[in-house]
């Protein structure tokens, strides 16, 4: 029988250590507080930023939005990003993307203040995790993978991990936060050759390929621990992962589903970013 690794005993843990280290951010006098910034209206952002405050809430985390028009300028856009960079009492700062055209993202990523990039927007916040250095503020999604397997107790150090996936959102920072914990790691792609026999043959497979259930049967056996990253439509209206759930999870030692695994940790990891950056802030 193969081990779920469901993210929700590892979200109860963070949480409950972050309201520790919330409250005790608050004896000393200090509200940790999240800057959300959304440009528009859209239905999933509105949604997505509902969701985060309430997510605050339930660790003591303070919320302030700035709620922007659509057709904002980027000189109107650049003004408001500096204000919130500078406001002393706002400690992380959320920015939904995609951005409307007349906003340059690439310019933006370097206006946000890398203190306060919960989000890991800024290159210099992904430049520390590319030299090595882990003490600052980690990509969410790849910091989640780490999160969910330390949770599970499963030993990296040696390990041999197959990371499915080259984008410098989860693929190449995750494969320098593995090198991290010792495991050795081999980075596949679209242009990779024989790739379910290179995975086949990994202690821990991690799928983000951004394609609905592209890895089935053939890419594991009955050792391998598989980290599903990936949120796909199923095309019938439901979310499914890389990883062909059904065909895979009775083959493998462990496997995380699609909801519930890595998607449900890396939101938390969100509020871990903002009270690290509290705590280096203040």
């Amino acid at each position: 029988m193969s081990l779920i690794l469901n993210a929700k005993p590892v979200v109860q843990v963070m949480k409950e250590n972050l309201r520790q280290e919330v409250a005790a951010l608050k004896a000393e006098g200090i509200e940790p507080t999240l800057g959300i910034i959304r440009v528009g209206s859209r239905p999933d952002d509105v949604y997505y930023e509902n969701n985060i405050i309430k997510n605050c809430e339930n660790v003591g985390i303070a919320t302030r939005s700035y709620p922007l028009d659509f057709s904002i300028s980027m000189e109107e856009f650049t003004a408001v990003m500096t204000q919130v960079n500078h406001n002393r009492s706002v400690h992380g700062i959320m920015l939904f993307r995609p951005l409307p055209k007349q906003l340059d993202e690439e310019v933006i990523k370097h206006l946000i203040s890398a203190d306060k990039d919960i989000d890991c927007m800024n290159p210099i916040n992904l430049e520390k995790v590319f030299e090595g250095n882990m003490s600052g503020l980690l990509p969410c999604t790849p910091a989640a993978v780490i999160e969910i397997l330390r949770y599970y107790k499963i030993n990296l150090q040696g390990t041999n991990v197959v990371v499915m996936g080259r984008s410098l959102v989860v693929g190449k920072p995750l494969s320098m936060m593995l090198l991290k914990e010792n495991t050795t790691v081999t980075i596949c792609h679209s242009k990779t050759k024989d790739m379910p026999e290179v995975a086949k043959k990994a202690d821990v497979i991690i799928a983000a390929m951004g394609k609905a259930k592209l890895i089935d049967d053939k890419y594991v056996s009955e050792n391998s621990i598989v980290i599903d990253v990936g949120i796909n439509d199923d095309g019938n209206g439901k979310i499914c992962g890389d990883v062909d759930y059904n065909a895979v999870a009775e083959k493998v030692k462990a496997i995380t589903p699609v909801p519930g695994g890595v998607g449900s940790v890396t939101t938390t990891l969100l509020l871990k970013n903002l009270v690290r950056a509290c705590q280096s802030q203040r």
